[in-house]
């Protein structure tokens, strides 16, 4: 486990952003995969909104996947697992590089095939708290061809990362505007931030 957690923190400070390739183990992944999958068939995600509740909008131009938050109270095993491995990663993040996080918050994300989302930041200008965005991929077998990649932009430099199951990626949330390109197939992943008060 650690070993994933010093893959993502090197990374991270070599290039600014931290990928670990299997961050989620292949069984985690995969039931928290058929989760998503339940939850989608139960109709129980919901469209995802733009800003925050004192600014919250909806517009399919800009960004068109479906959401469900993640909550303790809800007492699934593979959820509680997922949360087990990011509160053993924020207390190593905190030892090892002082980041000061105290909270976090994650939810399930959906892109369809035609999905997308527009150039953006991940922390609102009302509100500092997110300070780290982490992303874990649950897709099996994905393609070049599928398409969805995470496309970060840097001051000299883009880099595009394909959506492959295992991976968890890791960046300042105020720092790296990134984009989700159009996908070509059922693309899911936790999608989260790391937060302090």
């Amino acid at each position: 486990m650690e070993n994933s957690f010093e893959e993502i923190i090197s990374s991270y400070i070599e290039n600014k952003v931290g990928i670990s390739e299997h961050f989620l183990s292949a069984d985690l992944a995969t039931n928290l995969k058929q989760n998503l999958i339940g939850l989608n068939q139960k109709s129980l995600l919901i469209e995802a909104g733009i800003g925050n509740a004192e600014k919250l909008s909806y517009d399919g131009a800009i960004r068109s996947d479906s959401i469900y938050w993640l909550d303790k109270k809800h007492n699934n095993v593979f959820e509680n697992e997922f949360f087990t491995q990011i509160e053993a990663f924020i207390i190593y993040l905190n030892q090892s590089c002082y980041a000061g996080i105290t909270g976090y918050e994650f939810h399930y994300s959906l892109y369809e095939s035609g999905d997308f989302y527009l150039k953006h930041l991940d922390q609102f200008k009302n509100n500092p708290s997110r300070k780290y965005s982490m992303i874990s991929y649950l897709n099996s077998n994905w393609q070049e061809s599928d398409g969805g990649e995470l496309l970060v932009h840097q001051v000299n430099s883009s880099q595009k990362i394909a959506p492959t199951q295992g991976k968890t990626i890791f960046f300042k949330s105020d720092e790296l505007v990134h984009e989700v390109l159009v996908t070509h197939n059922t693309r899911m992943s936790i999608t989260g931030w790391l937060k302090s008060d």
